[in-house]
């Protein structure tokens, strides 16, 4: 791609490519082999270790915070050509970089609103890739995309907040090495203002009443890779007041801060995800022969691989677009470009691995290629941080606000 980067973002760009090409792809096989080999599917391979010592040896560490005194101080446009690589190899980059989700946001959520003890305690161990962790908000009973349903409570009892609710899909929350959750629940359920009965506290995993009851499946894949997303058990798990996170009543604003540099993380994942697919679209395409010639000499295949090109160059644009804005004028005055994105991406990068399965044939839906992985990963994302129609509603009611 021609597009002009500044200095900074260029030299890092050129070490994480070259990162990549060294130790990330070489390790993909190597992961999975180990993966297979271990007592539980959920523990971490050894060589993630080996690569993250890599990645901080060469400065390729926590590069997603903004803030210098905890990443690398790069804006939400330096960071997002980054995390268009590290999509890439979706299951190995971003954990070796310490950029993986739901850790970034959490980590970005304990340096903004926790307190000097919270961010020693959980914070600091977080950046040092030391543990993981899990946002809980998702309930199964209700529609989570409207957090003003949430059922979960948070009771205050003496010096103590009482946590009680059952939460799934809980990203990380299988992985042992998960630590805390970030949980989501009302404290105010019967409150005027519909946007003030949430609240977030931090729940140790080993707090008693937490119980992680079971990993939920995506399409058939349980996502060892990440964690897993788990059914999660709060009964009665009480926690001290001081794991409050920010101010009662704030977990709905705080949850919105959470998720405008998310949705940027995700989507220029994704499309590394699409550039991948178009490699592997391209190879196949000149290596396999059918009816007697290159797929790559069928008009259909070059109409795929054509489409492909032009939606990746469109949807990074956009996506820089976005970043840029909210580097500029903030998370709202980017709103808009954040709800475009969140529709546009996942739903053109579902298409382009659609195509490149198919190309593959039977090989596409297999474990020996990353595409049927990849393209449930990127169909969840159509569902994950609010359906798309949650906000095709809310960016259409902006679009005709003014004509009312």
């Amino acid at each position: 791609m021609d597009f002009a980067y500044d200095a900074r973002t260029e030299e890092l760009r050129e070490r994480l490519l070259a990162f990549m090409d060294a130790h990330v792809y070489p390790a993909e096989p190597v992961a999975a082999e180990q993966r297979a080999a271990l007592d539980s599917p959920w523990r971490t391979p050894p060589v993630v270790a080996e690569l993250q010592a890599e990645a901080r040896r060469q400065g390729l560490w926590n590069l997603f915070l903004p803030d210098p005194a905890y990443g690398a101080g790069l804006t939400n446009l330096q960071y997002a050509p980054l995390a268009e690589i590290t999509g890439r190899s979706p299951q190995l980059a971003p954990t070796a970089l310490n950029c993986a989700a739901p850790d970034t946001g959490n980590m970005e959520l304990l340096a903004e609103f926790g307190s000097a003890e919270q961010r020693r305690t959980w914070l600091e161990p977080l950046l040092a890739g030391e543990i993981r962790s899990a946002f809980a908000m998702t309930e199964p009973d209700v529609a989570s995309s409207d957090a003003t349903n949430i059922e979960t409570r948070i009771e205050r009892d003496g010096d103590s907040w009482v946590v009680s609710g059952r939460k799934w899909y809980i990203s990380g929350a299988m992985n042992p090495d998960c630590a805390v959750f970030i949980v989501m629940g009302k404290t105010d359920p019967g409150g005027a203002d519909v946007r003030r009965q949430q609240s977030m506290v931090l729940v140790p995993r080993d707090t008693p009443g937490v119980r992680v009851r079971r990993a939920m499946r995506v399409y058939g894949y349980e996502d060892h890779w990440h964690g897993g997303h788990a059914e999660v058990v709060f009964d009665r798990a009480r926690v001290p007041l001081a794991h409050l996170v920010g101010e009662e009543g704030g977990g709905f604003a705080i949850a919105q801060a959470r998720l405008g540099p998310g949705r940027i993380h995700h989507c220029m994942r994704l499309i590394g995800m699409a550039e991948r697919a178009i490699e592997l679209m391209c190879r196949r395409a000149v290596a396999r022969t059918a009816f007697g010639k290159a797929l790559a000499e069928q008009g259909v295949v070059r109409e795929w691989i054509a489409d492909a090109r032009v939606a990746v160059e469109q949807l990074r644009l956009l996506v820089l677009k976005t970043a840029w804005l909210m580097d500029t004028v903030g998370n709202r005055g980017a709103h808009t470009e954040i709800q475009a994105i969140k529709i546009a991406v996942p739903r053109t990068v579902v298409g382009i691995l659609d195509r490149a399965v198919q190309l593959h044939g039977a090989g596409g839906v297999s474990q020996d290629y990353p595409l049927a992985e990849l393209w449930a990963g990127a169909r969840t994302l159509q569902l994950a941080d609010g359906p798309d129609e949650v906000h095709q509603r809310s960016l259409a009611r902006r679009e005709l606000r003014p004509y009312r």
